[in-house]
């Protein structure tokens, strides 16, 4: 009698419940929805939008992420910068569909956000946002007290990340955008809402 092998089962994990991927134009309605309902109609008057008006984002670097239906449940966008004579990228606006909260689609944008930028060369990345929650990407503000927005901010929420060691050293003075500019047709063309209601955004 032939002794009865144990041969190994495959474990199928689940597949992942969204996808990230790079940012299309058919995007861009459902993106600017979100980024309303997570920051306020009034998110274009914040600091950190100075750094963005009428400049393209870094190539490569506008990505969401989208469930199997295809529905944008997430956004992160990266700008070239100067931190004060340092060239960087500025990370933002990070947004996500309060309906995906615990699925750690935030954290898998900036992850893929920052291994691309790294990919492609950049040295460091700055960002105005809650200590707490970036540290677990690298981010302090170590390196930046130095540094300055273009309008009102919280000094302790100016955040830096070296993706090349020492990229921040003797970084100091007003921080301003290098990125391409818009034409000025892209500067002035609005879109219209979302036709579908996304949640608050966590």
């Amino acid at each position: 009698m032939t002794a009865k092998r144990n041969i190994p089962v495959a474990l199928i994990r689940k597949a992942a419940p969204f996808a990230i991927r790079a940012e299309r134009t058919s995007d861009v309605v459902a993106r600017e929805a979100l980024l309303d309902v997570c920051f306020g109609e009034d998110r274009h008057t914040r600091t950190c939008q100075r750094l963005r008006d009428g400049r393209a984002p870094a190539q490569g670097l506008s990505l969401a992420a989208v469930r199997q239906d295809g529905r944008l449940v997430g956004t992160v966008r990266l700008w070239h910068v100067s931190a004060g004579g340092r060239s960087a990228l500025m990370l933002g606006p990070l947004a996500v569909d309060d309906g995906c909260r615990g699925l750690s689609v935030g954290a898998a944008l900036m992850r893929r956000a920052l291994a691309v930028a790294k990919t492609r060369g950049h040295g460091a990345v700055i960002l105005l946002g809650d200590a707490p929650y970036y540290a677990r990407f690298g981010f302090t503000a170590a390196k930046t007290g130095e540094l300055s927005l273009p309008g009102a901010f919280a000094r302790e929420r100016l955040l830096g990340l070296e993706l090349v060691d020492r990229a921040l050293d003797g970084a100091r003075g007003m921080i301003v955008p290098t990125g391409a500019l818009l034409s000025t047709k892209s500067r002035t063309a609005r879109t219209r809402k979302a036709p579908f209601a996304v949640p608050h955004a966590a």
